[in-house]
């Protein structure tokens, strides 16, 4: 009997250290998806301020626009 309790202890260690190491790599994975999103979000927030500025440059809906003076 002390045998077949030994060999589950270590089967039962084993899989612990086994998932230790998958919580880690899975632990690494989150933190560097969230630095990914930070960056995207930033370079997103970037881009809209660009095109805000720029939007004043570029002509909106013709339908919008006044006549021209000689209608």
């Amino acid at each position: 009997m002390s045998g077949e309790l030994e060999q589950r202890v270590v089967e039962l260690e084993m899989r612990l250290a086994f998932q230790d190491q998958l919580l880690s790599e899975l632990n690494e994975a989150l933190t560097a998806l969230r630095l990914e999103t930070a960056g995207q979000t930033e370079l997103l927030k970037r881009v809209l301020e660009d095109l805000k500025l720029t939007r004043g440059d570029v002509p909106g809906d013709p339908s919008q626009e006044p006549l021209p003076p000689h209608y």
